[in-house]
């Protein structure tokens, strides 16, 4: 359960400035999520980070594939020029620092911007994975695994990596 911000308890503006960073750069699904009247029989739940997600998700699920779309295309390249020039949002810098990222090799950094270039021209959306407990290694091996999807499958797989990041930021707020 939330201890400080708790959803049932905020007004709409903090409610916005708390949780609208929980999906990137899209506070809409924060407003969206607050227009929603809270279930009397679910307050509880919903003050959980769990429970809220439940209604989060529910929001972009049920948006359509454009929109989409566009929440896909707001998220930053993994070591890319956004953390090279430090203009991530904190939550992603937070993310790719657990993740070592700032710490490739030579080898490494070039391999991420060469995966990078090649994803975003197959699939017209930066690759997303919630690399919250995974080494930089690990998430390189994802990401040659992943450029190989046809696009339905990456694009699903992205939604469910997005939800997945979301999750954990909303873990994280007290």
């Amino acid at each position: 359960m939330f201890q400080v911000n708790v959803p049932s308890r905020m007004n709409k503006d903090d409610f916005v400035a708390c949780f609208g960073g929980v999906y990137e750069h899209s506070p809409w699904i924060a407003e969206a999520v607050w227009e929603i009247a809270p279930d009397p029989e679910m307050e509880d739940a919903q003050d959980t980070p769990d429970g809220i997600h439940v209604v989060f998700r529910s929001i972009l699920d049920d948006a359509n594939y454009d929109t989409k779309l566009a929440l896909l295309r707001a998220h930053p390249d993994l070591a890319g020029k956004l953390a090279i020039s430090g203009e991530l949002t904190s939550e992603s810098t937070s993310e790719q620092a657990s993740a070592d990222l700032g710490n490739c090799t030579p080898q490494e950094f070039e391999a991420f911007q060469s995966l990078n270039n090649h994803y975003k021209e197959k699939f017209g959306f930066p690759f997303i994975l919630a690399v919250r407990g995974y080494h930089r290694t690990e998430i390189l091996e994802k990401f040659r695994e992943r450029v190989n999807n046809d696009v339905d499958t990456e694009f699903n797989e992205a939604l469910a990596q997005v939800h997945r990041i979301a999750l954990l930021r909303l873990n994280e707020i007290e």
